[in-house]
């Protein structure tokens, strides 16, 4: 409950000015798993829903498939989703991971990590999870700002 009027009213306005993004934003992402949206913008904000490496046409990667391969995938999406969002991976502000195994999947998820974030380097949350939606053994979700977005 919010104590300030102010506050809240606040709150409101930035709720009532979200502009949503469904499923089809961008054929070259995945579709949401279940009902919710690829990505949410407001206020110059663009929140991307957590994205498992698969691919657009919505198939898993090959059983063969390495953490590195997975990483790589599960990056492509979140690149294709903000972009289409008018954003980037180098406006990432923060990013959450999730591993299934962070022993065995901490080093190579980092090595394809930093192919991409090597100077540009947002903020950032690794954990591990007992497991993930479709069995998949990584997910990564991030917040970033529009490109042309000068207030931060």
């Amino acid at each position: 409950m919010f104590r300030n009027t102010l506050s809240a009213q606040s709150f409101r306005s930035t709720i009532m000015s979200a502009k949503r993004f469904n499923s089809s934003i961008t054929p070259v992402s995945p579709p949401p798993a279940a009902s919710y949206s690829q990505a949410v913008k407001a206020n110059g904000f663009i929140y991307v829903s957590g994205q498992i490496p698969y691919t657009a046409e919505n198939k898993p990667l090959p059983a063969s498939s390495t953490t590195q391969d997975y990483a790589e995938q599960a990056i492509q999406n979140v690149s294709a989703i903000l972009e289409a969002a008018n954003s980037s991976l180098k406006h990432i502000v923060k990013a959450n991971i999730f591993l299934t195994d962070m022993k065995a999947q901490f080093g190579d998820f980092n090595q394809v990590y930093g192919k991409y974030f090597n100077e540009h380097k947002p903020a950032r949350s690794c954990v591990a999870v007992k497991e993930l939606p479709l069995g998949v053994p990584l997910e990564i979700e991030v917040i970033a700002v529009e490109k042309d977005d000068t207030k931060l």
